[in-house]
């Protein structure tokens, strides 16, 4: 399939389903007596949703969807633009100001929601506009359930040809660290254009293989909607995961060759193989040690000799693939997005066997950008561009991205999409340089950049990664920014003594330059969460919040 040449993520859906045999398993939802749907099934239910929705709205109609993950998520996303509508994902996480803003922002005609649980959140801010509310579940309102929907005979099965590259396909909003979410509009082009270069990528890692996606993420992230089309091209058989406490279970039943998450799910990984890890002794404790280091060589591209690859031979055998086995056995790539994975964490996951593949984007490219390779992995990097995007730094070290990824713009804030995207370039707001591979490395955030009194820039994400390394600190919130000197918040267990994190943070200060190091800190209880307020949906710090709620005990610290 020549994704180059398709007009839609419609035609895309349609193309494939000409390739496949219909009875191919496809979706599967991992919760208990949840129904598998193939390819054939798929496709008739998409119809139905099509007809109906096509007969509730106009060419253009914005269309919410707010869900969890599960197979009618994708069927709504693509009945939503085959029918000519603009589908709007949102997150399920988020608070009452954001869904009544973002409900008054794109003044949606149709509603697609899961349960009583989700319509709670936006029923009060629901306005007349709307002309029908379609439910996953039983609800109490005045609405449509999807299965009389799927009762239903239609006279005509649409495809729709008319949609072109350079038409919206959908709105995501960003979650963003600070104000209201900003409505991002990426066209079909943009979409297929991130799906090639991902596919380029892909097709190194599903040679061995048939490709099988373990969804997690939720599906209203710019990266997990644009993985469903990945999904799609490559002819994937695709589980969504019960819940992420549930995330490792459900590897070991869908045995997945791609998992996609963020940073967080990977730094939890690396504290709990870790921990097991300490709790070993002897020739285990031996063999443990001997895994890491020539796991870290070979990933270096060093040279083994000959002892060495027999010593490498039997950790294969006797560590790795066990570790493999608990993730399914299958496991060909974690790939990580959505902020920036830790150095060490990235070394240990592909040391211990765990392949992973640290990326970059941002939902105003559609959303990747660029992705380490299977066969050069470089931990500190986030890999080469796409070659269906141009990247360049500027003068001030900030990273622009051109291509048909780019967005179309913000919707309904002109001026706000004026100031990001100049001459087609799309000002990321992001950090970077690019090595002599054309690696590209992001250094920090332009606006979370820490301007210490001596006029130093200091990373703070960098810093807080290192800290979380600890498995006796949850969260951390570096914190200096005009100041002499760096302070953080630190999130602990209410059993561990503000003497042990003190011991702590010392010896990590060992590792950090003069102007890095972490002179005092403040030690609280409380996680930072998303229904707090505090963190993004997407697990990102909301440094603007953190600060708001916490600047008198952060002040504090430079006053004694």
């Amino acid at each position: 399939m020549d994704i180059s040449k398709l007009n839609s993520l419609v035609e895309l859906y349609f193309k494939k389903v000409e390739e496949v045999d219909g009875k191919r398993p496809f979706l599967k939802w991992l919760k208990p007596n949840k129904q598998n749907h193939n390819w054939e099934e798929t496709t008739q239910i998409i119809y139905k949703l099509t007809a109906k929705i096509k007969s509730l709205i106009k060419k253009g109609d914005r269309c919410l969807i707010l869900s969890e993950n599960r197979p009618y998520w994708l069927m709504t996303d693509i009945a939503i633009m085959n029918a000519g509508g603009i589908s709007v994902p949102i997150f399920t996480t988020y608070s009452a100001n954001d869904y009544e803003y973002i409900l008054n922002d794109c003044k949606p005609s149709l509603i697609f929601v899961s349960n009583q649980d989700q319509f709670n959140k936006i029923k009060k801010f629901i306005s007349s506009d709307v002309k029908k509310i379609i439910s996953f579940e039983q609800i109490n309102a005045n609405s449509l359930l999807i299965q009389e929907i799927l009762e239903e005979e239609i006279s005509e099965k649409i495809a729709n040809k008319d949609l072109k590259r350079n038409m919206p396909a959908c709105i995501i909003y960003t979650s963003g660290t600070s104000g209201n979410p900003k409505g991002v509009v990426l066209s079909h082009g943009g979409i297929l254009s991130n799906c090639e270069g991902a596919v380029e990528l892909l097709e190194t890692l599903t040679k061995k293989k048939d490709p099988v996606f373990l969804t997690w993420l939720p599906l209203s992230h710019s990266y997990e909607h644009t993985v469903q089309f990945v999904q799609i091209i490559v002819g994937a058989k695709v589980f969504y995961a019960e819940s992420l406490e549930k995330l490792i279970t459900n590897m070991e039943k869908a045995k997945p060759t791609i998992v996609t998450a963020v940073p967080r799910f990977y730094q939890t990984l690396f504290i709990k193989i870790n921990m097991n890890f300490e709790r070993q002794s002897g020739l285990k404790r031996k063999l443990i040690n001997q895994t890491l280091n020539l796991g870290k060589k070979i990933l270096k591209k060093e040279e083994l000799k000959l002892t060495e690859k027999i010593t490498n031979f039997l950790c294969e055998i006797l560590v790795r693939k066990k570790i493999r086995n608990q993730f399914g056995g299958n496991l060909q790539a974690f790939v990580s997005g959505g902020g920036a994975l830790d150095q060490n964490v990235g070394e240990f996951l592909n040391a211990v066997g765990l392949p992973t593949l640290q990326g970059y984007g941002l939902t105003e490219a559609s959303p990747v950008v660029s992705c380490n390779l299977p066969d050069l992995v470089k931990v500190d990097s986030v890999g080469p561009p796409f070659r269906t995007n141009k990247v360049k730094i500027a003068d001030d070290g900030e990273i622009l991205i051109k291509g048909e990824n780019v967005m179309l713009g913000y919707w309904n804030l002109k001026e706000e999409t004026e100031k990001v995207i100049k001459d087609g370039w799309l000002h990321t707001g992001d950090i970077g340089e690019l090595d002599n591979n054309n690696y590209l490395k992001i250094t920090d955030r332009k606006k979370d950049i820490i301007v210490n009194l001596g006029g130093d820039n200091i990373s703070p994400s960098k810093i807080e990664n290192i800290l979380c390394l600890s498995e006796n600190i949850k969260q951390s919130f570096v914190y200096g920014d005009k100041k002499n000197y760096l302070v953080a918040l630190i999130v602990s267990e209410k059993e561990i003594s503000k003497e042990k994190i003190k011991l702590i943070i010392e010896n990590i200060n060992k590792s950090l330059t003069l102007i890095e190091k972490i002179k005092k800190f403040v030690l609280i209880y409380e996680e930072f969460t998303i229904e707090n307020g505090m963190l993004t949906p997407t697990l990102k710090l909301k440094r603007k919040e953190i600060i708001k709620n916490y600047k008198q005990q952060l002040e504090k610290l430079y006053n004694n």
